[in-house]
């Protein structure tokens, strides 16, 4: 405690060049300045500051202690900030951008309002990419590997993609043995909202140069729409496991070629590194992290 008493009163003076203001600003006298002064140089073996009657200037070695305590100082008082912050309760706009599986996610939100009515959430639906700081965003859900340094991020689960079809559909059309029979198919898609491109079905392939003629009988960008279509027998289409557990389970849609199928998606959540965390952030970011994919806990393996 001694030691961190004189940080404070060496940093003190190196700012105001003075061991009188120094002394004002602590509380004590400019003779008490001047002794804590000098038991820290004698500690530490060098002289800090030179001194005259008409000035006090850092030395070289003072120039060095100054950058150096004020990186431990400021370490402290952030620690001392989040201690402080850890009793608080989160409350607060919270805004928050999410892709379109609200199949997913939507549990989990009702849970959060209801174990933190404090807490405003402002949630935006979308697949399109968003400029976290630049549009105000407090955290950000996304698929895929990050690749913005600028961003924290934290790891919610894997899926699977699954192409799924109703029994009816299948009767009456056929179920596909090999992705090549296909092209008999109708065939349901998803067009990314940001880029205007059609998401690929991830088939593996018995060659790089191969490609499958999958017919676009009907393109969208929303979910639910092509589970709609789906169940309703107007076709195959693919979907991540998690968007149609229910329907999966209850039967009212199967999953065809699934011994084609080779990749799987993962989930991360995104905010703003270099800031100190509110207590609404990090309950919010604890939360999802204990309740996105618990169903399925095969699904939290791996990063």
């Amino acid at each position: 405690m001694d030691s961190l008493s004189g940080f404070l009163v060496f940093n003190r003076v190196a700012e105001s060049r003075s061991f009188v203001a120094a002394g004002q600003s602590l509380g004590i006298s400019a003779s008490a300045v001047g002794k804590r002064v000098a038991r820290l140089e004698a500690r530490l073996g060098v002289r800090l500051f030179h001194r005259s009657t008409r000035s006090i200037t850092l030395t070289a070695e003072g120039s060095l202690f100054l950058e150096r305590s004020r990186r431990i100082l400021a370490e402290i008082e952030a620690t001392e900030q989040e201690l402080s912050q850890a009793s608080e309760t989160p409350r607060g706009r919270l805004r928050v951008s999410l892709p379109q599986v609200t199949g997913l996610v939507m549990p989990a939100l009702a849970e959060f309002m209801a174990l933190y009515p404090e807490v405003e959430l402002d949630l935006d639906f979308s697949d399109r990419m968003v400029d976290i700081v630049g549009e105000g965003f407090d955290v950000v859900m996304r698929g895929g590997q990050p690749l913005d340094s600028r961003l924290n991020a934290k790891f919610l689960g894997h899926f699977q993609h699954r192409l799924v079809a109703s029994p009816e559909y299948l009767r009456a059309s056929g179920n596909p043995a090999h992705p090549r029979e296909l092209v008999e198919h109708t065939c349901l898609h998803y067009r990314f909202p940001s880029s205007g491109k059609l998401e690929a079905w991830p088939l593996r392939r018995e060659h790089p140069e191969q490609a499958y003629d999958i017919p676009t009988s009907m393109i969208c960008n929303h979910v639910e729409t092509r589970i709609c279509f789906a169940i309703n027998h107007r076709g195959i289409t693919c979907l991540p496991d998690f968007s149609v557990r229910k329907e999966l389970a209850s039967g009212s849609l199967v999953s065809v070629l699934e011994d084609f199928m080779e990749r799987r998606g993962s989930f991360y959540l995104l905010w703003p590194s270099g800031r100190q965390m509110p207590p609404k952030l990090r309950v919010f970011i604890d939360f999802m992290l204990q309740r996105v994919f618990c169903a399925d806990p095969l699904n939290r393996t791996g990063s």
